[in-house]
């Protein structure tokens, strides 16, 4: 099974896009994983860069808003028709909002699924806080009545949420992992959703916590004759980083540690 990785351009924003984009493609990564400007003129240029440099693509869709669930439908599927357009490898999507009901949720998850079939772009709903995934009891109430969706899995959001590693939601993490098409590689902690640096001795049960979950997936999909892979590091910059108080600087380098995600788990599955 072939395992690619992508950079967030998450964090990156300060810096011109093909700058961007050129730092991504000496760093090794396959690819880049971000929203698709609307705007037409950058939309061009965005696929101009991404042409040049040779980076796969992994739409990120969180943007999707409206103050009423319609509204937010509405956004919702502009965003992921605007998104399959592009072919990209497939779309991310944070999904939906934790205080909607089951049924508007579903109805959410299923419009996903139609626009997938209608446009063979793949869309998997990534687990995140705000969200419908906000947490993994909830999300699981989903995957036992919607069995044709998958997720990106970035349990350092159900750490946040549950304040906990989820040793006494194991069964209900086992169904997460068995629809899990991608990983955000970020390591998250009972009292946050990002540690402060993977590589320091303090976080090492962190760590090991969320290795444990990323293997059981990768081993699920080599088993199941998966032929693409695809994992993102995806430590975030401030306020996801912690920073010094008055200068907000961060405690370590954003780019350095998902670059040490990156090549842990390079080498881990190879």
């Amino acid at each position: 099974m072939k395992i690619q990785f992508f950079s967030p351009h998450w964090g990156m924003e300060s810096l011109p896009l093909e700058q961007a984009f050129q730092k991504i493609k000496e760093a090794g990564y396959d690819g880049v994983e971000m929203a698709v400007p609307f705007d037409a003129k950058e939309k061009e240029h965005f696929l101009h860069l991404l042409a040049k440099y040779e980076l796969a693509l992994i739409a990120q869709q969180w943007s999707a808003a409206g103050n009423t669930f319609n509204a937010y439908k509405q956004s919702f599927k502009e965003h992921l028709y605007h998104f399959a357009a592009v072919k990209p490898l497939f779309i991310n999507s944070q999904t939906g909002k934790d205080y909607y009901t089951f049924e508007q949720t579903s109805e959410l998850i299923r419009l996903a699924t139609d626009i997938e079939k209608e446009t063979g772009t793949p869309i998997v709903h990534e687990t995140h806080r705000g969200k419908f995934s906000f947490c993994a009891a909830t999300t699981r109430k989903f995957l036992e009545a919607i069995p044709d969706f998958s997720l990106a899995a970035d349990f350092s959001h159900w750490c946040n949420v549950s304040e906990s590693y989820l040793q006494d939601q194991q069964e209900t993490v086992a169904v997460a992992i068995g629809r899990a098409k991608h990983i955000h590689a970020r390591v998250g902690h009972p009292q946050g959703a990002q540690v402060s640096d993977p590589r320091v001795p303090e976080w090492q049960e962190a760590l090991t916590i969320h290795l444990q979950w990323w293997d059981a997936i990768i081993d699920r999909h080599r088993k199941a004759g998966t032929t693409l892979f695809t994992i993102t590091p995806e430590f975030g910059p401030w306020p996801y980083m912690p920073a010094l108080p008055y200068t907000r600087q961060p405690v370590t380098s954003q780019w350095e540690v998902n670059l040490f995600m990156r090549n842990l788990l390079r080498e881990r599955y190879k």
